[in-house]
């Protein structure tokens, strides 16, 4: 078996190394009244290849232009991203076409995103992002079934189910063996397991 890459294993800020995969389509509600028609959403998926977090941003349509406006909001919400990792879906490479004639243009070569294609056919190679596609499908297919939601509500949804997936141990956080705590992606982002963040908001007064 070959070694882990090094964005893998080496440390880096949270997403600063980022894998990208988009899955759907989902349908939303226009209104929460019977009768109205229902539009497609997708849901992009940015995954830390240091830490395992994972971010979620709800996506209108698969164009390029769309892509960048996810990513912009995932930047400003987790910070800049250096590298990022995807298959060569036409919206990854329409995407990075752009960034590069904007980093020409404005001179930003040396402190722009850098672009990494896997290689075509070969899934394997993006198996962290795959698998987070994988346990997204899970918990919307546990939660939502057949019924469909409007944008606010899907979105609040995902968020939850990025809380929820950010809160999954990676390893122990201490040599003690009564410590049954574990070190989780949320640590790296809030420094704590995002699910007590939100279990606390939940809480009644």
């Amino acid at each position: 078996m070959a070694s882990l890459p090094t964005p893998r294993v080496n440390f880096s800020r949270p997403f600063t190394h980022s894998g990208i995969d988009y899955t759907g389509p989902l349908h939303i509600k226009c209104s929460q009244f019977k009768g109205y028609k229902t539009h497609k959403a997708f849901i992009a998926i940015f995954v830390c290849l240091a830490t395992k977090a994972i971010h979620i941003e709800l996506t209108s349509d698969l164009t390029s232009q769309g892509f960048l406006a996810a990513l912009k909001r995932m930047i400003s919400r987790r910070g800049a991203v250096r590298h990022i990792y995807s298959d060569n879906g036409t919206n990854f490479t329409g995407a990075n076409n752009i960034l590069q004639k904007i980093q020409i243009e404005n001179h930003l070569a040396e402190t722009g995103i850098r672009w990494h294609f896997i290689p075509s056919g070969s899934p394997h190679f993006g198996g962290l992002w795959e698998s987070g596609i994988k346990s997204i499908k899970y918990h919307l297919a546990g939660i939502l079934g057949d019924q469909k939601l409007t944008y606010e509500e899907l979105s609040t949804v995902l968020t939850q189910i990025k809380c929820c997936l950010n809160s999954r141990p990676l390893c122990l956080l201490t040599d003690n063996i009564e410590d049954l705590h574990a070190l989780t992606p949320g640590h790296f982002i809030v420094m704590t397991p995002a699910l007590i963040v939100l279990l606390t908001l939940q809480k009644p007064d």
